[in-house]
């Protein structure tokens, strides 16, 4: 099985010592996240995420099935991710790394399980018809904090995409196209996001946003899911170095500190992508059509 380049003892000496006295290979400070790229495709729910070397293109889809026996009034959400050789020679095409397993499951807790989206505003007709709508993650280059990305491409997609207007008759479920009618954004109950953080000596350091140099001679890792409210969803420590409890309560007020600059880069992007589209204020029109 294919493996990632490992580094140097030379490598993991300078990075550890450089640590030491505060400073990164990139020049960041230890709380610092590296320069983020945001920006969305042509279609709805496409968004593009660069997080330095770093990138992840996350894409909504959706379509009509039938809901669960035991959830008759909720919709479907699910999240998938993909993890190509292009992006790293350590991923393999159909089969599944011990880091796509640990990405798949902490990008379910952050986003699908905090119930990000309401479930039920993609019932259509109960026990019937619902939506299914599916987060595709794809992996397009890999240098370090791939969790971190990733939540950050899904949750703009999510915010981005616009769902087709439907119209029910009885039993009936009519689906409008773009031209018959304005799409409608998704019901986004919060805006969840992880922080990364890298655990050095002994769990004393702690540097977000680590690259993947940093993530092979780290310690430990911890993420924190929260919103812009400090609400906590999450705090995920897989092994690594034991941590005191206040180094976990200090990665707790740094990540709720990052995740509100996150969601303001988050917002700014999906402010100027409106503003491109909205051409002569057509959408407003096209919205007004709708509700007459």
């Amino acid at each position: 099985m294919p493996r990632e380049a490992e580094p140097s003892n030379n490598e993991r000496a300078f990075i550890l010592e450089a640590l030491q006295e505060n400073i990164r290979l990139d020049g960041r400070a230890l709380d610092a996240y590296r320069n983020i790229e945001l920006s969305f495709g042509d279609e709805y729910g496409s968004a593009d995420v660069q997080l330095g070397k770093t990138r992840v293109l996350a894409r909504i889809s959706a379509s009509l099935t039938a809901p669960f026996p035991d959830r008759k009034f909720d919709g479907i959400f699910n999240i998938t991710t993909e993890l190509s050789p292009m992006a790293s020679p350590a991923f393999e095409v159909g089969r599944q790394t011990e880091t796509e397993t640990l990405l798949s499951r902490l990008l379910e807790v952050a986003l699908r399980r905090s119930s990000v989206l309401s479930t039920e505003s993609l019932c259509l007709l109960a026990g019937s018809k619902v939506w299914s709508l599916t987060a595709t993650c794809h992996v397009l280059s890999h240098d370090g904090n791939l969790l971190d990305a990733s939540c950050i491409a899904i949750l703009a997609a999510l915010q981005h995409y616009r769902i087709p207007d439907t119209t029910v008759r009885g039993e009936e479920v009519v689906v409008h196209s773009l031209e018959e009618r304005n799409p409608v954004p998704l019901a986004i109950l919060h805006r969840p996001l992880c922080v990364t953080m890298g655990l050095f000596e002994g769990g004393g350091k702690v540097a977000v946003d680590a690259t993947l140099r940093e993530q092979q001679v780290c310690e430990g890792e911890v993420t924190v899911t929260a919103n812009r409210h400090g609400e906590v969803c999450q705090i995920a420590k897989l092994g690594g170095v034991a941590s005191d409890a206040l180094v976990l309560l200090n990665c707790v007020d740094i990540a709720v500190a990052k995740v509100k600059e996150l969601d303001t880069i988050i917002a700014k992007a999906l402010e100027k992508d409106a503003t491109k589209r909205d051409i002569g204020g057509l959408m407003a029109e096209l919205s007004a059509e709708n509700e007459r």
